[in-house]
């Protein structure tokens, strides 16, 4: 995403000017953007004009229109895109989608076109530039994710091929922010037969060059970093031996020099929720290291086995956390992007000072993204975890907690004057 203009006072007041350029800059924006914002950016209105002799006349105008937020709609296109076999050798493709972002709101500013007070959709599209002012200020949680998506040379890192056993499969690829899902192939392989086994072996054969051919146009192996293969079976070594099979037998030298990055691991499913155990994999996070869904994968991780192992130094849950945070005992802090998109702006400031509040004391906060699988998984605890440097046991600090709120009621009792007294 670029950033067009920027112009944010100490106290967190003013605007940025950014235009998206791809799928995942929409995602940016979508966690931007909450309500009560206003955002300006080109709008198609359709005006009719009546003549003087009744006859009426309608036209597209395009104009500028400058909305208070009061509700956006963010739709992925990382399922719509597969591929399916029609049994000849052949794949019927249907043609990518991209992601769309819709602004709904109230004109907060005149226009000649629209009446000042009514209500208005804007689609957000790529390569369009769009102003967007907080109403209730920039917040260090906002100004990171500005920062972060207009960084130079942000981009997919890892590509993903994960498969099965019964020829289905799917091509993704990983940015900092989203899983892409690229393509869903799904072919037919009969089981084998026993005096015949040449039907299976060309249904296989179908499937490894459908993959194949749909890697070629859709994996920029070039540009990444590592390239997992992930199956619950053999299949990983199948289609692994394939591709550079067919690399040698057509030259792609290209191909040929990204064979170090090709990895191959086991994942326990053939779906797309297999790739946050496939990127927990030595070989696999040693390639990725330092990169911002590996550490969250293995934040993710840690978590899960301190639960298992001391589950007095894993907390779950926003009270709870929250608690673990006022004591200053938070070493990780792991927290959902899908809990700052709160309307309520409150309980967003809420978990920002929560995220501050562990950096101020030299902890790490990971903030996952709902786009990742790891993210996912963390939004089924809640959207919020804690790992603490020390253990604390729940039930001995709520009950600290209801006697210290005690004694300050008691307190403030004891300081109220009675009837008597005035």
């Amino acid at each position: 995403m670029k950033l067009i203009n920027k112009h944010i006072e100490k106290d967190g007041s003013g605007y940025v000017t950014l235009r998206p350029e791809d799928d995942e800059d929409m995602w940016h924006v979508y966690n931007l953007i909450s309500e009560g914002d206003h955002v300006r950016a080109l709008a198609v209105r359709r005006v009719q004009t009546v003549s003087s002799t009744g006859s009426s006349d309608s036209y597209r105008v395009k104009t500028n229109l400058t909305l208070e937020v009061t509700k956006t709609t963010f739709s992925s296109a990382a399922s719509s895109s597969s591929t399916q076999s029609n049994g000849s050798g052949l794949s019927k493709n249907n043609s990518e989608p991209t992601a769309s972002l819709q602004i709904s709101g109230k004109v907060i500013e005149e226009n000649e076109f629209v009446k000042l007070g009514s209500y208005h959709t804007l689609d957000l599209e790529a390569n369009r530039d769009f102003r967007l002012s907080k109403l209730t200020g920039w917040d260090s949680i906002a100004l990171e994710r500005i920062q972060e998506s207009t960084q130079e040379g942000r981009g997919a890192e890892i590509g993903a091929i994960v498969c099965g056993n019964e020829g289905n499969a799917t091509l993704c690829l990983l940015s900092e922010h989203m899983t892409i899902v690229k393509q869903r192939i799904d072919c037919s392989i009969p089981r084998k037969r026993k005096g015949g086994t040449s039907s299976h072996e060309k249904a296989l054969e179908n499937y490894l060059k459908t993959v194949y051919e749909s890697i070629l146009r859709l994996i920029p192996f070039q540009d990444l970093k590592a390239i997992v293969i992930a199956s619950p079976g053999f299949t990983k070594d199948t289609l692994y031996d394939y591709i550079f099979q067919q690399a040698n037998l057509t030259s792609n030298k290209p191909l040929l020099q990204s064979r170090s990055k090709w990895i191959k691991v086991h994942s326990n499913t053939s779906h797309v929720h297999g790739l946050v155990e496939a990127l927990r994999a030595p070989e696999v996070a040693k390639m990725l290291s330092g990169a911002k869904f590996a550490r969250e994968g293995v934040g993710l991780d840690k978590f899960h086995k301190m639960l298992a192992t001391d589950e007095l130094r894993a907390w779950y849950g926003p009270e709870h956390v929250a608690l673990a945070v006022d004591r200053g005992a938070v070493g990780t802090l792991l927290i959902s992007d899908d809990l700052f998109r709160s309307s309520d702006p409150v309980k967003r400031n809420h978990y920002v000072e929560m995220v501050e509040a562990v950096r101020a004391r030299g902890g790490e906060a990971l903030i996952f993204s709902s786009m990742h699988e790891s993210g996912q998984q963390l939004n089924l605890l809640t959207g919020i975890a804690a790992i603490l440097t020390y253990p604390l046991d729940i039930e001995v600090v709520e009950m600290e907690e209801r006697e210290e709120k005690e004694r300050l009621e008691k307190e403030k009792n004891g300081n109220e004057p009675n009837e008597d007294e005035e």
